[in-house]
């Protein structure tokens, strides 16, 4: 498989399908090529810099987020703002901040979460009764 996702969510999917190769697009031509002949002899190439949230992912599954893993007050807000359906920007005038902070607040919700995008960030908060 070659995406452009490196998080343990596309990963897990993709090697439960049946992907035996995980390569970023950012990846050389020498790289991709060296992966290509790997998996056609029946081998494995999975990119290294997903392990560690792979692992992460494998030992989590299924679970909550953990106690030190709770959303702050602020990251409660920008879910609201999220399940508003208001971008990046708009949150950032609505609480002041900048645009980049917002984005930092995200993906710091998306990793609490255990989800890959927003809409689930969204979905999970409501199950959870986060928002």
């Amino acid at each position: 498989m070659l995406t452009t996702f490196d998080d343990a969510d596309a990963f897990l999917a993709a090697v439960r399908a049946g992907a035996r190769g995980y390569l970023l697009k950012d990846a050389s031509p020498e790289e991709l090529a060296e992966a290509i002949r790997c998996v056609a002899g029946g081998g494995t190439w999975l990119k290294p810099a997903v392990t560690d949230s792979v692992l992460r992912a494998l030992r989590e599954e299924g679970s909550e987020p953990a106690s030190d893993e709770k959303l702050t007050a602020r990251e409660v807000e920008v879910l609201r703002l999220l399940a508003g359906g208001y971008s990046n920007r708009e949150i950032g005038t609505a609480l002041g901040v900048a645009e980049r902070t917002v984005k930092n607040h995200v993906s710091s919700i998306l990793g609490k979460l255990w989800v890959r995008d927003r809409t689930r960030a969204v979905l999970k908060a409501i199950s959870l009764g986060l928002i």
